[in-house]
């Protein structure tokens, strides 16, 4: 059973189609990285699957429950922590964790909670004067209360210092390991890459793109670079032959080998040491997932007409 589906979502405001036709499927156990600029749809798809504003068409299934009809039922298996969250300035994390418990109807260890977000040490404190990572930290320790099936994540690092942010990624791949679906909205692309293992890229309501982050390199021909450090740079001429290579520039010492076939770089190795130069270092530099991004929403070519493109993985 998917975690999350939807076909054929549509949301109106007046004259604005915020969202399109949306179709979607989260499976279970999933991270699954909701991505798009502002005003892309993504904020209207959590309120709907929220059941927080209702579509103008289309189907929608949470945990295989149409939260139009049985909202409660959706909630109850939830964590959300959303972006405009909000906390009791007076009240201490330890209550904030209690009350939690209470709403749920789930027995819990405060302290255990704390703890595992990093902030125990400060259980007893007014809210009140929590930074802005603390809060966070403790919005995303109320999300896990109850061992929910699904976590909705709204800009989780969203004023973490990055320990904060590497504590709460191995937070969400222990969840998925226990086997909990999380939905992971970001506009930070290296917490997404990092964690995820589908993302989804969203624009002007639209779904453009659907897969792996290497699948969404390989739909774009976005292959990797190879740069190659050699004592002295030689002949490209054979290097840039070979098939799947579809450039090379020199810089320095370097020849830098752009490759839309992963397979090729042993062949581009082999032609430099023939063409009389001695390798001295080999990196291979990735197509980074904001470089990804830009492309699919409009930064460059418009890879995003027509139906998303979706791999199975194996």
């Amino acid at each position: 059973m998917a975690a999350i589906e939807t076909a054929a979502l549509t949301k109106e405001y007046g004259d604005v189609r915020a969202v399109d036709g949306l179709s979607l499927t989260v499976e279970e156990g999933e991270i699954f990285g909701f991505l798009g600029p502002n005003g892309a749809g993504k904020s209207t798809t959590i309120n709907v699957l929220l059941d927080y504003v209702r579509p103008t068409s289309g189907d929608v299934s949470v945990l295989g429950i149409d939260p139009r009809e049985r909202p409660e039922a959706v909630r109850a298996r939830l964590g959300v922590l959303p972006e405009g969250y909000a906390l009791y300035d007076r009240l201490s994390a330890r209550k904030h964790v209690r009350f939690a418990a209470e709403m749920e109807g789930v027995d819990v260890d405060p302290e255990a909670v704390l703890e595992r977000v990093g902030i125990a040490d400060d259980a007893d404190r007014a809210v009140g004067g929590f930074s802005k990572g603390m809060t966070q930290r403790l919005a995303l320790g109320l999300a896990l209360v109850g061992e929910p099936d699904l976590l909705i994540l709204d800009e989780p690092s969203s004023g973490l210092d990055p320990n904060g942010a590497r504590e709460m990624r191995e937070i969400v791949r222990e969840e998925r390991d226990r086997g909990a679906t999380v939905f992971f909205s970001s506009h930070v692309m290296e917490q997404v890459e990092a964690v995820c293992d589908r993302v989804g890229i969203m624009t002007d309501g639209d779904l453009v793109a659907v897969d792996t982050v290497e699948g969404l390199r390989g739909r774009l021909g976005a292959g990797s670079t190879l740069v190659v450090t050699v004592d002295a740079v030689p002949d490209t001429s054979g290097v840039e032959a070979i098939d799947g290579v579809t450039g090379v520039t020199v810089r320095d010492d370097a020849l830098r080998v752009s490759c839309t076939d992963p397979g090729v770089k042993a062949a581009v190795i082999e032609r430099v040491s023939a063409a009389g130069a001695t390798v001295r270092d080999i990196d291979v530099e990735e197509a980074s997932l904001e470089d990804l991004f830009t492309e699919y929403t409009g930064g460059g070519t418009d890879p995003g007409s027509g139906a998303p493109t979706e791999v199975s993985e194996a």
